[in-house]
């Protein structure tokens, strides 16, 4: 155990020592990350042989999406986003929908072993976006405001969305529906997730914030200690909301979006210690998965798995969103690269590992497409961020 924990704390000293290099090039982030995983895990030198249970992988990966979530949606421009909210509006409204029924029927023309609900299960655990993954284009300034907010708050939203969106299909897949119904469990699971989800993010934050605005007239607040709150309201927010039946997601998305709007005026030297954590488990995150699951995983893919993977990064997010945003008169190169800029990654990692907990008949295929997806789009979205984020905001400045 020790000899991995070296060799991990090397990984992360030589990281930050050279990462504001690393993302000015198509090697920052995820990539590297799951390359180290790869390198030192069970495909590669065998140095890094992680054995961890899925239950801890889950409970890392969730934590990691919940931060990640929370200082995205604090650091959220509100003016630059109520005054374009009809981009985010269409690609969660409209987008959304359209992407699981596509990816659906894709699967259907792909896989011949799996159930119409596991059809459905898969294409929402790859519906969700990752704007991390595309850390260069939500954060170039290059890019319009617009179009970096409605990315950004896109992939904020609607992995919380599909959540039990993904718990509906999950029941079904298991058995019949309840005596309710199938309508009946879908709306049940859709208020308590998100309705729960809320009220726990926007009671906690309020009650936060004014607990800190007093404190800190008082001058209780030390240097030392200001950088935790925003960590530790983070970490109550998905857990009460979990521990009640909500969504851990989307309390803290709403969370971090109304602390946000409350501590606009210090907000960023009180997310600073957020956003390195949510960054420390990220990279913890990638390193695991390359390390410990892409090995296990590798084994079972096909060329059925390799097609859908590839179809779910391209045609079954790109056609959607081109056609969502139809009537918004934003011009068809605008719309190709929203289209393109929808990269897998925690959320579809979470989802998977929830999946494959559930021992599903076609659980194995489930995940190994997952896996392969999330893979494809480290590789090509990082690849693509920088350099495409730079001539999108050159045409736009010639403009």
């Amino acid at each position: 155990m020790y000899g991995h924990l070296a060799l991990f704390a090397a990984f992360v000293f030589a990281y930050s020592a050279i990462a504001g290099r690393l993302e000015r090039t198509p090697f920052g982030g995820a990539i590297t990350h799951t390359a180290f995983g790869l390198a030192f895990g069970s495909l590669g030198l065998g140095l890094l042989a992680l054995h961890i249970a899925g239950e801890t992988i889950k409970t890392l990966a969730e934590l990691t999406l919940a931060l990640v979530l929370f200082t995205d949606a604090a650091n959220t421009n509100l003016p630059v986003l109520m005054r374009s909210f009809r981009l985010p509006q269409r690609l969660l409204l409209v987008a959304l929908p359209l992407t699981i029924l596509l990816g659906f029927g894709v699967g259907f023309l792909v896989f011949d072993t799996l159930t119409l609900f596991e059809l459905a299960i898969l294409a929402t655990m790859l519906a969700p976006t990752d704007a991390a993954l595309g850390k260069a284009v939500v954060t170039n300034t290059a890019v319009p405001a617009g179009i970096r907010q409605g990315l950004n708050v896109e992939s904020g939203l609607n992995d919380g969305i599909c959540v039990p969106i993904l718990f509906v299909f999950l029941a079904l897949a298991k058995g019949p529906a309840g005596n309710g119904g199938t309508a009946s469990l879908a709306l049940r699971l859709v208020a308590q997730e998100l309705g729960i989800g809320l009220a726990v993010g926007i009671g906690l934050t309020l009650l936060a914030a004014w607990v800190l605005k007093a404190c800190a007239k008082r001058g209780w607040v030390t240097k030392t200690w200001r950088q935790l709150p925003v960590v530790a309201l983070t970490l109550a927010c998905f857990a009460l909301a979990e521990s009640v039946g909500g969504s851990g997601f989307i309390a803290s998305f709403a969370g971090g979006m109304l602390f946000g709007a409350l501590a606009r005026h210090h907000k960023h030297e009180l997310l600073l210690a957020a956003e390195a954590t949510g960054d420390t488990l990220a990279l913890a995150t990638w390193v695991i998965f390359g390390a410990a699951i892409v090995g296990v995983v590798i084994g079972n893919l096909t060329w059925s798995i390799v097609i859908y993977a590839v179809l779910s990064l391209t045609l079954v997010r790109m056609v959607p969103v081109f056609i969502s945003l139809t009537g918004l008169g934003i011009q068809p190169g605008s719309k190709l690269f929203l289209g393109w800029f929808g990269p897998r990654g925690l959320a579809s990692i979470v989802f998977g590992v929830i999946v494959f907990g559930e021992h599903l008949p076609g659980g194995k295929i489930l995940t190994a497409t997952v896996v392969c997806t999330v893979c494809l789009s480290i590789l090509a979205h990082g690849l693509t961020a920088n350099p495409l984020a730079a001539a999108f905001g050159g045409k736009k400045k010639m403009r």
